[in-house]
């Protein structure tokens, strides 16, 4: 009988792998090696680990499914080679903001859960509380930061410092901003393919003067896209807060951004979770919550995937009009919400001066009183 490569494809095609119920051709595990020398067939096989549980069984059910459907002749045994596809982790990011202390990712996995809102606020709280803290608005084809701050005709200016020209960030209530809003017209789309928003996010990063700062927010894009994984590889992030409402929708896509961060292509830590919207509170009956959205959504999330829970924020009419008026509610921090924001940041603190001190000990953001 003669043997040929694709009688051993199809054979090896009734070999299902445990792990995905998907068989070992399909999932691309049999490599494009294989040998034949008359009854003698021979190939390897790759597995993403080498401690996988079912190298053994799955490399004997190809030689069964060899010997079953081919020839019970064919000598098969002991002729499949075992190699592993195991992904390294990346290379370290080149720190390219020397001056800048701890680099957050603030991200969700889909967009209306008011990631924005809590970016900007927290970044309020963090000035209230003595912090040098800047912010990059990275969701680049929906920036909302220059109306939240009230600087969307403010048109950032240019320094030279030593021989390159460096762009001064926009600096309102003690926080240091850029954001592509800056250089478009805020009625255009834009519309650009997924590398020319990257690099042009490079460049606010890398042609900003940032200067000395403890907290530099990176408000991300909705989703989990291109731009994210452009812009991890490009800085080093100490961690990511992932923001999401109490609703089932939200959490599923949370899981997602979690997912994203924590994979071992990416190897992001998360710092917590932001429940968003957790309930409603009207202004005329401060003591009432009312749960629109579901109760405890992200906190139940937050100890499945044991990671922090680090603030629920209201909903409260004054958050919407602080945001069109470009007056953060965090501003007051007397205020329901402005309390909520000023907890939140000092959670917010702990996590990161945590997770920096199992990385390196000897790191720790001090408060800078002005």
């Amino acid at each position: 009988m003669k043997i040929y490569p694709k009688l051993v494809l199809d054979a090896l095609r009734n070999v299902r792998y445990p792990g995905t119920g998907k068989d070992v051709v399909e999932m691309g595990m049999v490599s494009d090696d294989i040998h034949i020398n008359g009854n003698k067939v021979s190939f390897s096989m790759s597995f993403e680990k080498p401690n996988d549980p079912f190298i053994k069984s799955v490399v004997k059910a190809c030689e069964t499914a060899i010997l079953t459907y081919i020839s019970p002749d064919v000598d098969i045994k002991g002729n499949i080679e075992v190699k592993t596809t195991e992904v390294q982790a990346p290379p370290a990011p080149v720190k390219l903001l020397p001056e800048v202390k701890n680099i957050i990712a603030i991200s969700s996995g889909k967009g209306g859960v008011g990631k924005s809102t809590v970016t900007a606020n927290l970044a309020v709280a963090l000035a209230k509380q003595g912090y040098k803290v800047g912010v990059l608005d990275a969701d680049i084809f929906g920036p909302s930061m220059p109306k939240m701050f009230d600087v969307e005709d403010v048109q950032p200016m240019l320094e030279l410092v030593g021989n390159k020209e460096m762009i001064i960030p926009v600096d309102k209530y003690g926080v240091k901003m850029l954001s592509i809003g800056f250089f478009v017209k805020k009625e255009s789309a834009i519309v650009w393919r997924g590398a020319m928003a990257g690099n042009a996010l490079k460049q606010l990063i890398t042609d900003g003067n940032w200067g000395e700062l403890d907290y530099f927010l990176i408000d991300f894009p909705p989703g989990t896209s291109d731009i994210h994984l452009t812009l991890v590889q490009t800085l080093a992030i100490t961690g990511a807060v992932v923001v999401s409402t109490p609703q089932e929708v939200a959490l599923a896509d949370a899981r997602k951004g979690i997912d994203m961060f924590t994979n071992e292509k990416v190897n992001v830590p998360i710092l917590g979770l932001v429940e968003n919207m957790a309930w409603f509170t009207p202004a005329e009956l401060p003591d009432n919550k009312y749960y629109i959205f579901g109760k405890d959504g992200a906190k139940e999330l937050a100890k499945e995937m044991n990671v922090p829970l680090l603030g629920q924020i209201p909903i409260v009419q004054s958050i919407c009009e602080g945001g069109d008026t470009g007056s953060p509610v965090a501003l007051n921090e007397n205020s329901l919400t402005g309390a909520a924001f000023a907890h939140l940041a000092e959670n917010f603190v702990a996590s990161v001066n945590k997770r920096n001190e199992e990385a390196d000990p000897t790191q720790k953001v001090e408060v800078h009183l002005k």
